[in-house]
């Protein structure tokens, strides 16, 4: 066969092979497209995606690189030119060209005058003209910002597009400011503890400790260590969370200056099951419900009486509960105490069963079975899968082992 030939066929056979090669690719890369999904689909989970991204960082408000970060990602959803966010106080943070950053900071007044998206078009920048949109970041009746894009031009898709995201941003702002109220009311009630802790039962337990310099001073030293310790745990400032362990080696120091107190008038159970010594707890959840044992259910009754504390494994919950046979609440009382009323009585049952429910659910509150002279039964439910307490508060050692 002739040399002309032989080129030929070969290249008649390596044009087949490519061409054998790119449906084999094209069909790989359809199939891979499907998977992936359909146009919409793909276009629905990285407006997701992006959003996700971005709610972070204006949770907390957009200012710094928290706006720098979520500029980023809002900019990617709107596919503008340039974005700027501008916080309240007129602050602007531009993603993109910075040469925007004057002009809107002025679209982002004029929004927030109007309350609604405004307009400018052939905006001159350096030798170039653009448009923009500028839609206010509305929280309630107030002004939280702006969102400004820069687009040639800009469209009605981008305007409406515009003031949905600023929508979104809005409720993100929002969300941040219930999450800090949250915060600082669950603070407070830690305080509205603290300050319930501290009139009464730190006089009733100098009172005791001063009962036995004289008498028994070794007695009064080993009370003085136990009333460190109790208001050390107590009063600290750092963590919204403790375990269940760190909990009852407070509760052992309480108990033992009121039994300093009360002496054979105060009798305690303790059955504690290991495997929940490790669970995650709000710090001062089951001390108020022993001080109010002691303190609403024994110290009325002629004689005193018994208090049980029990931590059973449930397993996924923890179950605690607090039994006297003390002199019970009257239902109508317990009832008016949970709903928020009868101020001073029984404030840490209604504080604790108040946080319970906000960190967990209204499902986890507080269950309470008493009768005026039946005594009372204080039951908690709570899931052992809870984030840890802080790394930076105090702990104790499970073997009861404290620093002095």
């Amino acid at each position: 066969m002739p040399e002309s030939m032989l080129l030929a066929a070969s290249a008649g056979v390596v044009a087949g092979a490519l061409a054998v090669g790119v449906v084999l690719l094209l069909r790989r890369l359809v199939v891979a497209q499907r998977e992936l999904g359909t146009d919409a689909e793909q276009a629905t989970y990285q407006t997701l995606h992006l959003a996700s991204r971005a709610a972070k960082h204006v949770r907390g408000g957009f200012d710094g690189a928290d706006a720098a970060r979520a500029g980023r990602s809002l900019r990617t959803m709107l596919g503008c030119e340039s974005l700027a966010l501008v916080d309240p106080a007129g602050l602007v943070t531009v993603e993109g060209d910075d040469d925007v950053r004057a002009i809107a900071g002025e679209l982002a007044q004029a929004a927030q005058a109007a309350g609604k998206p405004h307009v400018q078009r052939r905006i001159t920048l350096g030798a170039t003209e653009t448009d923009a949109v500028a839609a206010p970041i509305l929280v309630g009746d107030r002004s939280a910002g702006a969102i400004v894009a820069f687009a040639s031009p800009v469209r009605a898709g981008l305007v409406r597009a515009t003031g949905e995201v600023a929508s979104w941003v809005a409720s993100q702002v929002e969300l941040g400011e219930l999450d800090a109220s949250r915060a600082a009311l669950a603070e407070a009630e830690v305080r509205a503890l603290r300050a319930q802790i501290s009139p009464h039962f730190i006089y009733n337990a100098l009172n005791a400790i001063a009962s036995f310099i004289n008498t028994d001073p070794a007695k009064a030293r080993e009370l003085v260590l136990e009333f460190a310790d109790f208001t050390r745990y107590s009063f600290r400032r750092h963590g919204d969370f403790t375990t269940v362990a760190e909990e009852l080696r407070s509760i052992d120091s309480y108990l033992e200056l009121e039994r300093a107190r009360f002496g054979d008038r105060l009798r305690v159970t303790l059955q504690v099951a290991p495997e929940v010594l490790s669970t995650v707890v709000p710090f001062l959840s089951i001390q108020p419900l022993v001080e109010n044992a002691v303190r609403h259910g024994l110290e009325a009754k002629e004689g005193g009486g018994r208090i049980t504390i029990t931590a059973a494994d449930s397993g996924a919950f923890a179950e605690i509960s607090v039994e006297d046979d003390g002199v019970g609440i009257d239902p109508v009382v317990l009832e008016e105490v949970l709903a928020g009323g009868s101020p001073g009585e029984h404030v840490g049952l209604r504080n604790v069963d108040a946080r319970l429910r906000q960190v967990y659910g209204e499902e986890h509150g507080l269950v309470v079975e008493t009768n005026v002279g039946a005594g009372t039964l204080v039951r908690m439910r709570v899931p052992k899968s809870q984030p840890g307490p802080n790394p930076n508060a105090p702990t104790t050692a499970l073997d009861g082992s404290r620093a002095r």
